[in-house]
């Protein structure tokens, strides 16, 4: 039910008196009464609602209820959790439709119009303070994001007038019925389930002086996170929901590999991981296998292998340092190492463990074995499958994959993402996307890197997404090929990566894209602005890391009007990262007190939700720095929210230098000197800001380049665009290249050695 609230407007007195006393008659008790248990009783046969904290709901007394918006029925599913009848304010257009206009004056409903509001939200306050029950949907229109939209400020002056408490209220699971514009339409889609189950949430009341939007947001968000954790996909184990995702669709395409061209069904990708998992099973009985394969048909099928035998996959970083990735096989126990004879030959100093296993020398052995699989797959239905395959049903907070951070500040943490944390993300992600089988994704991102690992991996095989894969996300040109030749819609990229595409690829090469989203590092709105240029795309930009699985917000395409009376909902905000994920929430912190920061302001952004990591692996000193007892994790990142909900990261905390007592941030200090002199490497940086410890003022400031930049022009120019001199870079010391990770990020441990070297040669 579309209801809509705006601040007070200016009226004709004697309609705005008319409607006044309207709307605070109360509906006749006898005949209102009988509707109302007769209508929850029809409609508790079509929904099934799970309602929690109705303690927070004044068993007497008024109160104004603020929901989130999701669906056309959503006052009939908030009236069958409630245990009191609640007035509704609805938008007068809709009041007034012949055949429902009887049911809205008997359930007393409160017509609200956009010019005239004041008579609405009078009526309203004037209902609460009698003791009743009112609930105004502050976002004032229905979401076609899925996600919580701007909160008018209507809800305000509604509970300061009237006096009393402000009760948010979550709808959850909403999304994806017939009445949501899931799939980007009303109705025209088949029901999901009868009953449909639906978990509603009351929070504890606000009082009225302390009503603001970001603190309803805060609140809709904790309550958001509250249902999600109770829905029961996250209970599950990702070997089973792998099973059933492969299952459906047997005989469409899963994957096309980029290098030969060849073509997996998702029957046979199936059959081939189970061949292999039998083999791995029988063979090895370590608890994580390691898995050394660029993305490919042999990545994922080993990787499903390993999940179906009943253990944990750790993709290693084979373009780390060989220091790095001896930690992380001597720190995740990996005696065992999934490859191909192919692909070891390109890696004369990889530190291989005790055993390495070449699955293309395997699986050839397995043919019989494969063929047996299939067809036993085809036949059986998912559940006996399972069973006989020996999965397990419940996963849920248990391991089920490890992954080692890049490194960017430090040795390679082990992050434990658990099977919770997985398919948590992959839910958020898929209703963010809102994507079909009819869409493909390149998947060239290395499985060792969380984007691609969850992203890449896991996102297609269970959601029934096509992806052409390459083993490297560099070879721009011959990932440009693979999007034309094959109508790839989906591209997942850093920015240094779409660097290369700029360069290197056609106009016409990427006109089937319909999403092109970038992660990893902070995007250039400069690079931004040429891309879309050439290419006539937009660069959506999301933000996340390993710890959160990794998607933790992301921009997106803005959702279609379904009417011409529809306003323009926006979900993509250039210079943010978007809109945190659904079920998640967030806490903005002051990064040197501690203390609870509103939304709107800028501090330290703290993250809960089902994708936040469980622990680093056997280190709980540092898993306790970042992560507390609630659930709560700190991401070392410096961020605000707009009104609207979108997100933004001012810079890495690592990435400020405290100078003379100020923050000064080191991305603020590059952004300016690459305008000022222009980034003059078409594929990656030419400057990076890194500081060092120095007496007199804490720490310098120190320009790494592959410039030629003389000290006081940068003053000159730094200047001219409004920086202070404690901003001024120190040092400027010329390098050959600015030291980058494999992902793209900056290597920051690498970058600071440059700086103390720099500084050692004063």
């Amino acid at each position: 039910m579309r209801s809509e609230n705006f601040p007070p407007g200016v009226g004709d007195e004697q309609d705005a008196a008319a409607r006044a006393e309207h709307v605070s008659q109360r509906p006749p008790r006898l005949a209102s009464g009988l509707f109302y248990r007769s209508g929850k009783l029809i409609a508790g046969l079509i929904y099934r609602v799970c309602p929690f904290g109705l303690e927070h709901l004044p068993k007497t007394g008024g109160a104004l209820i603020c929901p989130n918006h999701i669906t056309w029925v959503d006052a009939v599913v908030l009236q069958l959790a409630s245990p009191r009848p609640i007035r509704f304010l609805v938008f007068e257009g809709i009041y007034k439709i012949p055949w429902l206009n009887p049911i809205f004056r008997l359930v007393g409903a409160i017509p609200i119009h956009p010019r005239k509001a004041r008579s609405a939200i009078e009526g309203a306050a004037e209902g609460a303070r009698r003791g009743e029950l009112v609930c105004i949907f502050p976002e004032g229109e229905l979401t076609r994001t899925g996600v919580l939209l701007r909160l008018k400020r209507g809800f305000e002056i509604i509970a300061r007038e009237a006096g009393v408490p402000v009760i948010p209220v979550f709808l959850d699971q909403l999304w994806g019925s017939i009445f949501s514009f899931e799939k980007k339409r009303y109705f025209t889609k088949w029901p999901k389930r009868i009953p449909y189950r639906v978990t509603v949430a009351f929070g504890e009341p606000i009082l009225p002086k302390e009503a603001t939007t970001a603190l309803l947001r805060e609140r809709l968000l904790d309550l958001g996170e509250f249902c999600f954790q109770r829905r029961p996909i996250l209970q599950r184990h990702l070997a089973p929901s792998c099973v059933y995702g492969l299952k459906k669709g047997f005989d469409k395409t899963a994957l096309i590999d980029g290098m030969d061209g060849s073509i997996l069904t998702r029957g046979k990708l199936l059959a081939a991981a189970i061949a292999l998992s039998r083999h791995l099973k029988k063979n090895h009985k370590e608890k994580r296998l390691g898995i050394v394969l660029p993305p490919g048909k042999g990545a994922f099928v080993a990787n499903l292998a390993v999940l179906f035998a009943g253990k944990i996959p750790v993709n290693l970083n084979f373009t780390a340092g060989t220091q790095a990735i001896s930690s992380s096989i001597r720190r995740g126990g990996v005696q065992t190492v999934l490859t191909a004879k192919a692909f070891v030959a390109k890696l004369p100093n990889f530190p291989w463990p005790g055993e390495v296993v070449h699955i293309d020398k395997l699986l050839p052995k397995l043919k019989t074995d494969i063929v047996r699989w299939f067809l036993v797959a085809r036949l059986m239905p998912s559940p006996l499958l399972c069973g006989l395959l020996g999965l397990q049903k419940r996963g849920g907070r248990e391991e089920a994959v490890l992954l080692f951070t890049s490194g960017s500040s430090g040795e390679p943490k082990g992050v434990v993402l658990s099977h919770k944390n997985v398919l948590g993300n992959v839910a958020q992600f898929g209703q963010m996307l809102d994507l079909d089988s009819s869409d493909i994704l390149l998947a060239s991102l290395p499985l060792f890197h969380s984007f691609g690992c969850t992203v890449c991996l896991w996102y297609p095989i269970i959601e029934g997404l096509r992806v052409v894969t390459f083993p490297n996300p560099l070879d721009v040109s011959k990932n440009a090929e693979l999007i034309e030749k094959h109508k790839v819609t989906l591209l997942l990229a850093t920015p240094g990566f779409l660097r290369g595409y700029l360069k290197r690829a056609k106009p016409e090469q990427l006109r089937t894209l319909k999403l092109t989203i970038t992660g990893a590092e902070k995007l250039p709105r400069e690079l931004a602005t040429e891309f879309e240029n050439k290419f006539g795309k937009t660069i959506h930009e999301g933000y996340g890391l390993t710890e959160t699985s990794p998607v933790a917000s992301v921009n997106l395409p803005d959702p279609l009007r379904h009417s011409p009376e529809d306003s323009v909902q926006e979900a993509n905000r250039p210079g943010s990262v978007g809109r945190i994920l659904p079920g998640m929430t967030a806490r903005i912190k002051d990064p040197e007190t501690g203390r609870a920061l509103s939304l709107h302001e800028t501090g330290l952004l703290f993250l809960k939700g089902p994708n936040i990591f469980e622990e680093y692996l056997d280190d709980p000193a540092r898993t306790a720095e970042v992560l507390d007892n609630e659930g709560w994790f700190m991401t070392g990142d410096l961020a605000r929210f707009d009104e609207d909900g979108f997100l933004f990261i001012e810079g890495r905390l690592s990435r400020f230098s405290k100078i003379a007592g100020e923050m000064v941030p080191h991305e603020t200090v590059e952004a300016a000197i690459v305008k000022a002199f222009g980034n003059h490497n078409d594929e990656t940086r030419s400057f990076a800001i890194v500081s060092v410890p120095e007496e007199t003022k804490g720490e310098a400031l120190v320009l790494l380049t592959t410039l030629e930049v003389d000290r006081e022009t940068l003053r000159i120019k730094l200047s001219e665009a409004g920086l202070p001199n404690l901003w001024i870079p120190r040092l400027i010391k010329k390098i050959d290249r600015i030291p980058l990770l494999g992902s793209g990020k900056l290597d920051l441990s690498a970058c600071k050695r440059e700086a103390e070297n720099a500084l050692k040669g004063l």
